[in-house]
């Protein structure tokens, strides 16, 4: 099923509900800092995991005590899309239990 690319004001809008999540390019893009290389490493997994589940992946790095994302969707172009804010959503939502901030 084809995902339609979202519309510059439907991104702000939804921007303004991710806190922390902004647009770079045509990417939505997130860093988190962690307490430990070990947190942030636990985090990249869990990520890992949603994005197999979802069927949608992220350009995920893991630094000493940061984990990045970069998001966009490749099957509609690489324009940003109502998977890569579902994506970002569950992110947000894990991110705090593994103390990222």
């Amino acid at each position: 099923m084809a995902v339609a690319p979202l519309s510059q004001e439907e991104i702000e809008d939804r921007l303004a509900e991710l806190p922390g999540w902004s647009l770079d390019g045509n990417r939505l893009t997130r860093s988190y800092r962690l307490d430990s290389h070990f947190a942030a490493t636990a985090l990249v997994v869990h990520i890992a995991r949603i994005q197999d589940e979802l069927d949608h992946h992220s350009d995920l790095t893991l630094g000493y005590r940061t984990v990045s994302l970069g998001v966009h969707t490749h099957s509609a172009g690489g324009a940003v899309t109502a998977k890569d804010f579902g994506l970002a959503r569950r992110v947000e939502d894990i991110a705090p239990g593994h103390g990222a901030h």
